[in-house]
C-alpha cells in the first residue's frame, strides 16, 4: 500500500531535485495494464489534469485541487480501490505518482493541450502545451488526451482544431488511443466561457470530433452526460467514455444519470477527478466503491 505523507513527499521532491533520470526509468520499468478493457469490462479513470489550466475549484472550495500532498493522497487512494483502472493527468502529477510507485499496471493516458489557461481571454487557443504523442509512446502509457472546444464567435478555435487534429493523426501513428473530449462552447455576459449541454450541442461536437485527422481507428471520445443521452451515442461509432464532470450535491441524481448513460454497448468507461477525489462527503473511497459496483452493473 502507497503512504503519502511529509515522508513521501520529501522523498518524491529529493529525487526531482537529485536523481530526476529516476521518472524515466520507472516508466520505463514500470508493470503494464493487460488492455483497455478494465477490470469491470470498462475502464474507470481518475482525472487530475485540471490544476495544469489553473482550474482548481471542487465544490465550494476554490483552491481544493492547489495542495499538491492532499491530492496525490487522494489519488492514491482512488487508484488502490478494486475497479479503478488507472490515470489522467498531466506529466507532473503522472511522475509524482511514478515516483510513489503508483502506477503499476495502470493505465496511463497523458493530458496534452493545457494552454487553455481558464479564466483568461485567450481560454479557447488551447495550444498543446503537456504531453506529445512521441513522450507518451516512449513512457509506454496508453494515450492522450485534448480538450476540444468549439466557440462558433472565437477565431482561435480552428487553430485548436487543427492542432487537435495533429495529435490525433500522431498518436495513431504511435498506435494509441486518442482520447478527444469535444464541447460546443460560448461566452456568457461576465465573459466566462461556458459549455453548451444542450443535447443538439453535445451531437455535433461529437461528430465534428470523430471526424478529426486523416484516421479515427485510434480515437475514443470523452463526452458529458446529458438529456437524451440515446441521441448523443447513437451519433457515433466509436468509444465513449464518460465525464465526471463537477462536484454535484445531488451525488444521487448523478450516479442514477451516470448508471443510465452506461447501459449503452458505445460506452466503454468513466473519467472522473473531482467526484471522486473530492465527493461532498469527503470520503473517497466510498464513492469510488460506489462508482465501481454502478459500472459493475
Amino acid at each position: 500500500m502507497t503512504t503519502v505523507n511529509a515522508e513521501s513527499i520529501a522523498s518524491v521532491v529529493a529525487t526531482r531535485a537529485l536523481h530526476p533520470e529516476r521518472i524515466a526509468e520507472l516508466a520505463a520499468a514500470r508493470q503494464q495494464p493487460t488492455g483497455l478493457e478494465g477490470e469491470t469490462g470498462r475502464l474507470l479513470l481518475v482525472a487530475a489534469d485540471h490544476p495544469a489550466r489553473g482550474a482548481l475549484r471542487a465544490g465550494d472550495d476554490a483552491l481544493a485541487m492547489g495542495d499538491r500532498a492532499e491530492l496525490l493522497s487522494r489519488m492514491v487512494r482512488a487508484l488502490e480501490r478494486p475497479g479503478v483502472d488507472g490515470v489522467l493527468g498531466t506529466a507532473d502529477v503522472i511522475e509524482d505518482l511514478l515516483l510513489l510507485g503508483a502506477l503499476e499496471g495502470k493505465v496511463v493516458i497523458g493530458s496534452m493541450n493545457r494552454g487553455g489557461l481558464a479564466g483568461t481571454v485567450f481560454e479557447i487557443d488551447d495550444r498543446f502545451t503537456g504531453y506529445d504523442a512521441g513522450a507518451i509512446a516512449a513512457s509506454g502509457f496508453q494515450g492522450g488526451k485534448m480538450l476540444f472546444r468549439i466557440d462558433p464567435e472565437d477565431h482561435a478555435t480552428p487553430a485548436t482544431m487543427q492542432a487537435c487534429a495533429n495529435a490525433v493523426d500522431e498518436l495513431a501513428a504511435q498506435q494509441v488511443m486518442a482520447m478527444v473530449e469535444p464541447f460546443i462552447s460560448r461566452r456568457d455576459a461576465e465573459g466566462r466561457i461556458r459549455n453548451d449541454l444542450s443535447t443538439e450541442a453535445v451531437v455535433r461536437s461529437a461528430t465534428v470530433a470523430a471526424g478529426l485527422a486523416s484516421t479515427s481507428a485510434y480515437t475514443w471520445l470523452k463526452l458529458p452526460v446529458v438529456d437524451h443521452m440515446d441521441a448523443v451515442l447513437a451519433a457515433t461509432t466509436l468509444p465513449v467514455v464518460l465525464l465526471g464532470g463537477e462536484v454535484s450535491a445531488d451525488q444521487e441524481a448523478q450516479f442514477a444519470a451516470w448508471s443510465k448513460a452506461l447501459a449503452s454497448p458505445n460506452v466503454r468507461g468513466m473519467v472522473v477527478g473531482r467526484t471522486l477525489l473530492f465527493p461532498p462527503d469527503g470520503n473517497v473511497e466510498a464513492a469510488v466503491d460506489a462508482t465501481v459496483e454502478m459500472i459493475r452493473s
